[in-house]
Formats: C-alpha cells, sequence, structure tokens
C-alpha cells in the first residue's frame, strides 16, 4: 500500500520540530523544558485567570444590582405601603382594649384612632369596609371592649352592635355657617327648620355669652347620634357642650376670650387650611396689637366681608368693602368682626388660643388646590405674593370665583 506523503512529511516535520526545541541534557537538569511546554501551562493559567476574572465580575454586579433593587424598594415601600399588612384576620389576639368613641368623632378619626391603638391593621381598609358592609349604621359614643389585631369586619360588628337603622344620624362639617347647620338638623330630625332655627338667638337657654349675636361658632362639627324623638333644642345643647369642652380645654374660660377666640378659629378655618392655622392666627393677633401698624389694626379679611354679605366668594369689590352696613366688614371696622362666621372645629380652636409668634401681618393662599399659603411682613412683600395668586386665578380659569 502506498504510504500519504503529505500526511508523512509533517509527521516527520513534527518530530524534527521536537527534537530541535527539545532540552539538552543540562538544560534538562536545570529544569528547563520545551518552550511549547511552557506555552501551554502559561495558556491554561491565563484561562484560569480570566475564568476567575469573570467569576468575580459577575458576582461584584450581581451584589450591586441586588445592593441597588433594595435600596429603589426601601424608598419606596414606605411610600406605597407595599409591606404594610391591610387587615387582619379574625376577633382579635385576645389583648383587651379600652377604646373610646367621643361625641362628635368622626368616621375618619375613629379609624385613625384604632389603628393608632393597634385594633386595626389599617385605617383606610376599615373605612373601605365600613363603607360596604355597615353604610347604614353608625358608631355610637361611648365606651367599647375591644381586642388588638381585629380585623375591619370584626371591629365594625363590635363597634355598630344590633344598632337600630332609624336612630337620628347628623354631620356638621367644618366650616359649616349656622344657617346651614340649622337645615342639616331639621334634615336629620325630619322637622321644618324653623323648629331649629327659632332657637337662634336663645343665648341663655344654652348658656352662651350675650357678646355673641346668636349661635354662630357654638354648633361644633363632628359626627353624631340621637335616639329617635331627641328634641331640635337637645340637639343643640349637644353641640354647643361640645364646643363648651373645647374651650375649657385650651383653658379659654373667660367669656371675652370665648368670643376673641372662637371668632378667630371660625376665620382660620375660611382663610387657611390646617397647617397654616397658627401662623396665620399670629398675624392676626399682630394686626389686632399694632393699630398704628402698616395694616392700622384692621383684619380686612375677605370671608368676614363675604359672610356679613351672606355669600360665599373669594373676591370682594371695592364697594362692598366700604360697605358700613355690614357689621363683618374689616376692611371697613378695625378689629374683629361682629361675631364667628361658621363652626370653627378642635384644630381651629387650639390654633387660635395658642397662636404663633411671628412678624407676619399679610398672607394669601396662592394655590387653592393644594392650600399653599405665603406669608409677608410688608405691603411691599405681600403684593408680589397676590400677584402669584393672580397668575394661579388665570392659570386655573374658574376657580377663582
Amino acid at each position: 500500500m502506498t504510504k500519504n506523503p503529505s500526511s508523512n512529511g509533517a509527521h516527520e516535520d513534527r518530530e524534527s520540530l521536537s527534537h530541535l526545541l527539545a532540552p539538552t541534557d543540562e538544560e534538562a537538569r536545570a529544569g528547563i523544558v520545551s518552550p511549547l511546554i511552557e506555552q501551554a501551562e502559561y495558556s491554561d493559567e491565563e484561562q484560569r485567570r480570566s475564568r476567575a476574572r469573570s467569576r468575580n465580575f459577575m458576582i461584584t454586579a450581581t451584589l450591586v444590582f441586588s445592593v441597588a433593587i433594595i435600596m429603589v424598594i426601601s424608598s419606596l415601600a414606605p411610600k406605597y405601603d407595599w409591606f404594610k399588612r391591610k387587615d387582619y384576620n379574625g376577633d382579635g389576639n385576645g389583648t383587651s382594649v379600652s377604646f373610646v368613641v367621643s361625641e362628635g368623632d368622626t368616621n375618619g378619626q375613629i379609624a385613625a384612632n384604632l389603628e393608632e391603638a393597634g385594633v386595626i391593621a389599617d385605617a383606610g381598609r376599615f373605612l373601605e369596609t365600613y363603607q360596604k358592609d355597615a353604610a347604614d349604621k353608625f358608631i355610637q359614643p361611648g365606651d367599647y371592649d375591644l381586642q388588638e389585631h381585629m380585623s375591619s369586619s370584626a371591629a365594625i360588628s363590635q363597634l355598630v352592635g344590633d344598632q337600630d337603622a332609624n336612630s337620628i344620624y347628623l354631620a356638621i362639617p367644618q366650616n359649616m355657617r349656622k344657617d346651614e347647620a340649622y337645615q342639616a338638623i331639621a334634615d336629620a330630625l325630619g322637622v321644618n327648620i324653623t323648629e331649629v332655627s327659632k332657637y337662634d338667638k336663645e343665648l341663655d337657654t344654652f348658656g352662651i355669652p350675650k357678646k355673641f349675636p346668636n349661635l354662630e361658632g357654638w354648633l361644633h362639627p363632628g359626627e353624631y347620634r340621637f335616639e329617635q324623638g331627641t328634641s331640635a333644642e337637645d340637639v343643640i345643647r349637644t353641640l354647643v357642650d361640645h364646643t363648651k369642652s373645647e374651650l375649657k380645654a385650651a383653658n379659654i374660660t373667660s367669656e371675652d376670650d370665648q368670643f376673641h377666640v372662637l371668632t378667630v378659629a371660625s376665620i382660620l378655618e375660611f382663610e387657611a387650611t390646617a397647617r397654616d392655622y397658627k401662623p396665620v392666627a399670629g398675624a392676626i393677633e399682630n394686626r389686632l396689637d399694632n393699630p398704628d401698624g402698616e395694616t392700622g389694626g384692621f383684619l380686612q379679611s375677605d370671608a368676614t366681608v363675604a359672610y356679613g354679605l351672606g355669600k360665599k366668594t373669594y373676591h370682594i369689590s371695592n364697594e362692598e368693602k366700604q360697605d358700613a352696613s355690614n357689621k363683618y366688614n374689616t376692611f371697613y371696622y378695625q378689629g374683629l368682626p361682629a361675631g364667628p362666621i361658621g363652626s370653627p372645629a378642635t384644630e381651629a380652636i387650639n390654633a387660635a388660643a395658642n397662636p404663633d409668634k411671628n412678624d407676619y401681618y399679610f398672607w394669601v393662599t396662592v394655590n387653592l388646590d393644594t392650600g399653599e399659603t405665603k406669608f409677608a411682613k410688608t405691603f411691599e412683600e405681600h403684593e408680589k405674593n397676590v400677584e402669584e395668586y393672580n397668575q394661579w386665578c388665570s392659570d386655573n380659569e374658574g376657580k377663582c370665583v
């Protein structure tokens, strides 16, 4: 058989090359090996190092990515309550909780208090469940024996019990004027409004100082429940007594102080949002205490003028600001108006009783959606803030009426 000459030649070339590159005996004794073998070992080592670098890079990249994910979750989770338990299961964990529902507490306040006491997991879920399962029932004021970690349904069942759906429910929102409150009471009782409004000036009946022109400011906002057959007089007395208790809690006891605090508090309800009650109250006090200052002792409140005119508006004309017949016109008359202009809630009463100490004389809400209010010490500074308000009104047509 004839051999393949090319194959045989390649074999001989390799043998010749191997022979030529083979170490001498002396080199072998010195530990020198063939360059081919060194190259092979070097390539394997480089491959191992390359694989190690790749593994280390992947491990590092994975760790960095994991840390980044954890940081993102940590920052967003509290904002969106990703890990917050929305509800508990069952009737509780056996730990008793004495829970009090006060007269005038709203469902929102009750839910927040339940969450704070550890009875329920989430106030929002409680309100959702309440609206779905017990919208026609009411949580009566009183003391309740509850447990920690109750489901919303279980807590609601305990709070409303076997309640008569025909009990009387009354809601008085913040800012509500007395005539609106009279109508709400009349609707709740199923009587004509005249059966309620006839008590408007019966100050002695309810122990209200004669300094007040009527019941305005004394009909405390909140949610109330009454038994069927409750009279209009008793309903009004309950609301008035609630206001008295709030004044007493704020250490406001004299008749003059009661008039001052309830009047200022009612103005705060219309002039500011809750976060600005105290600074606005401070600015009001600065105006009242400094009749020789830039504001001349005038409150210059659009809300008081609007009340005296019997309307609700953010805009008062120059003619209306000069109307002497309006005893609530704080552009024309120095000091406080003739009386409160609505029903102030607890937070406004506390702010009026304890105003901030500041140097402000001017304030204006520059965004009616967010309630953002800006303050100024001088009229010149105030004018810039008013320009911002006017610009907002221009950009949001129909909202500044």
